[in-house]
């Protein structure tokens, strides 16, 4: 295994949480940092910021589970404020409210074991008007009040950081400060690069700008908005696109998703496209140079990793796999692993038939894609489909509704996939007859064509471009802090071909830094 060259500094991938049951995006932000560790030779830190009491018990199941590598770990802030003090800042108790929750309100309580870790003391809506967070030995760490205004109503902010003792030191009146706090503390002035993967979290990313740390964000999703929001940029996304300069990457996982965002905001030279990488599967993988486990799988057998929701439209699968069954004259059977709201609809939409299993969410579900002929994808939207390559790795054949993003970039249709218009039940279902009734030769063709195409996207390769883009950024931030440069931008907007100056100005700059650094 040949060492990839990240460039120097510590290392953090960024989200809000990590769920017990989790998707695309933080499986992909955990196989990137295993990727990162394994191939260049680096730790790296995951950050959360929910205040679930359990970090250290999820994180010893994710290594369990083979999910979290040995070079990876989980450090959540609340966990750390426990165990560590947030030098710095000060305390104005005349300003900032501290009125600990004390035993006659009513409140919502976290534990670990026997420990607890929070109360929240709750409006009669539910909403929650104040979080304070305890030490195992039950003293105060943390006390996060949001009715300062006016008690009981939500309005207005009070955060509040106690010593080991208890006793308040540091105050603010919004949380993110405190984050802030946090990152610099964890940095340390060091070089250090942060990738943001969780949109929750991105918005307040936006406004952490040191000169030591790259920030680079990872757009999973698609970003349009539904037709009737008269704005193409949906509203859960909107501020975070208008200001990615503040990001020093943007990620996104497809060219036309990269065209359309410049389309929409403007050109960024900070936008790139970086797809996410596949992991191994569980089990042997198949070769595509030969035959291996691409005729030693069951033909009817159709499968679907998708969470049961709206978005997903599992139902249009289980339609489609009906039509074609009763086309065929003999039964599909489709396995669908994943849970979600839709659950109960689609229990029904079934009714009790055996051709269509609902197994609820599984971590190791994608080993089934080595035993299964087919998978669906009928989703209104997407960013990078993971399942797809997942099901190419496997030499198990694609069958995915042409929406944006991903399977049109991923799919040569008659070729390693099938691609089928958007929200086309009956087209589904034809494709899967085609499927189901083509020579078994040019079957397997198609299988070993899709096993090669989903070789781009081995981890080992992903992590390359990775190094080389940050590489790239990092050396463009030495050059916004050189003195050179600065004198010869300064030149250039003095005289009257400033343009062409200052593409002199960064040309001769970074002569300058390479020399540098070689020599």
């Amino acid at each position: 295994m040949t060492r990839v060259r990240l460039p120097d500094g510590r290392q953090f991938a960024v989200t809000w949480s990590i769920p017990d049951e989790f998707g695309g995006m933080t499986d992909s932000m955990l196989r990137r940092s295993a990727a990162f560790s394994r191939f260049g030779g680096v730790d790296v830190d995951v950050l959360t910021f929910d205040a679930r009491p359990d970090t250290g018990r999820l994180e010893q199941a994710l290594r369990d589970r083979g999910v979290l590598a040995d070079g990876v770990r989980v450090r959540n802030l609340y966990d750390w404020l426990r165990e560590h003090p947030l030098p710095g800042g000060s305390l104005q108790l005349g300003r900032d409210v501290f009125t600990p929750i004390s035993d006659d309100d009513t409140t919502d309580v976290r534990r670990r074991g026997d420990r607890v870790m929070s109360r929240a003391r709750v409006d009669d809506d539910g909403r929650i008007l104040q979080v304070d967070h305890y030490r195992d030995d039950g003293t105060l760490v943390l006390s996060d009040r949001r009715d300062t205004r006016e008690r009981g109503t939500v309005g207005g902010r009070s955060v509040v950081l106690c010593d080991d003792g208890g006793r308040p030191v540091r105050s603010w009146r919004r949380i993110w400060p405190l984050y802030t706090a946090w990152l610099d503390a964890l940095t340390d002035g060091r070089p250090s690069f942060m990738i943001v993967d969780s949109k929750t979290i991105a918005r307040f990313m936006l406004t952490y700008r040191r000169p030591h740390v790259i920030t680079a964000h990872v757009v999973h999703g698609s970003h349009r908005a539904a037709p009737d929001e008269g704005h193409p940029i949906r509203r859960s996304r909107r501020e975070v696109f208008e200001h990615l300069e503040d990001f020093d990457l943007v990620a996104v996982l497809s060219r036309r998703q990269a065209d359309e965002i410049e389309r929409f905001v403007g050109h960024h030279g900070t936008i790139v496209v970086v797809p996410n990488s596949r992991g191994p599967l569980m089990g042997p993988e198949p070769s595509a140079d030969t035959r291996m486990s691409l005729q030693r799988r069951d033909p009817d057998r159709v499968i679907m990793l998708a969470a049961l929701t709206p978005r997903k439209r599992v139902s249009h699968a289980i339609e489609a796999v009906q039509q074609a069954s009763a086309r065929l004259g003999r039964p599909l059977r489709l396995d669908v692993y994943g849970d979600g709201e839709s659950r109960d609809a689609l229990e029904r939409l079934i009714d009790g038939s055996a051709a269509v299993q609902l197994h609820g969410y599984d971590p190791d579900a994608r080993r089934r894609l080595l035993e299964s002929s087919f998978l669906l994808l009928t989703s209104r939207s997407e960013g990078f489909p993971l399942v797809l390559i997942e099901s190419m790795a496997a030499g198990c054949l694609p069958i995915a509704y042409d929406v944006a993003y991903g399977p049109a970039d991923l799919i040569r249709d008659g070729r390693n996939g099938v691609l089928v218009p958007a929200g086309d039940v009956e087209a589904l279902a034809a494709a899967l007859v085609r499927a189901r009734t083509m020579p078994p030769r040019q079957l397997a063709r198609m299988r070993r064509r899709a096993i090669r195409s989903a070789r781009r996207f081995d981890d080992e390769r992903v992590t390359r471009l990775w190094a080389r883009e940050l590489r790239r950024v990092a050396v463009q931030r030495r050059l916004s802090h050189s003195p050179r440069l600065r004198a010869l931008r300064a030149a250039a907007a003095r005289t009257p071909i400033a343009p062409q100056l200052r593409s002199l100005a960064l040309t001769a700059a970074a002569a300058l830094d390479r020399v540098r650094r070689v020599g």
